[in-house]
């Protein structure tokens, strides 16, 4: 059996996860990518926390902490991995100074309830697909022809506390929600 993985993140609208699937649409057709991340899975990780058994202090946590909803602007598709075969094609969004704040605490909360979080700078990105899946090396010129012509904005309205369930599609179950407050 599968074990479950957790993590939180801040949830998309509706109408954002529409945006990132029309955009995705040229690309799935292209097929240069092995796996496409389901448009209900859409979301931006702020803190993977892997296998856990006692989710309640840290859902206590960063409940008790105080966020107001903010505006994120998506920025185009990047990835990650080897430049010529990357294994992370992601939807980035524009720097955002309250982004990094509330990652930052809900990064804090993780690490004092005891998980052992990824070092990693943060990078903040939605995932769209993954393993490049073709016989000619990825290019960057090769992605600025599916970069999408419109911006989008967004509000980000809520974290969750996501389950991954590896058999399911969608693979992510929301078992925990954080309302951002309203200004």
């Amino acid at each position: 059996m599968l074990k479950n993985h957790y993590f939180f993140a801040l949830s998309l609208p509706r109408e954002t996860k529409r945006y990132l699937d029309n955009c995705m649409q040229p690309l799935r057709e292209n097929g240069s990518f092995k796996k496409w991340v389901h448009p209900e899975d859409y979301h931006l990780t702020l803190a993977f926390l892997g296998s856990a058994e006692k989710l309640h202090h840290v859902i206590e946590k960063v409940e008790s902490l105080s966020y107001s909803s903010f505006s994120l602007t998506f920025e185009g598709f990047g990835t990650f991995g080897k430049s010529d075969s990357p294994r992370i094609l992601w939807m980035g969004v524009k720097h955002s100074d309250i982004l990094h704040g509330v990652r930052n605490t809900v990064y804090g909360a993780c690490e004092e309830s005891g998980f052992q979080l990824d070092k990693r700078p943060f990078s903040p990105h939605i995932t769209v697909g993954r393993k490049w899946n073709e016989e000619f090396p990825f290019t960057e010129e090769w992605l600025n022809g599916f970069q999408p012509v419109d911006s989008h904005t967004l509000m980000a309205a809520e974290i969750v506390l996501y389950r991954t369930h590896m058999d399911r599609t969608p693979k992510y179950e929301a078992i925990h929600t954080i309302p951002l407050q309203t200004n």
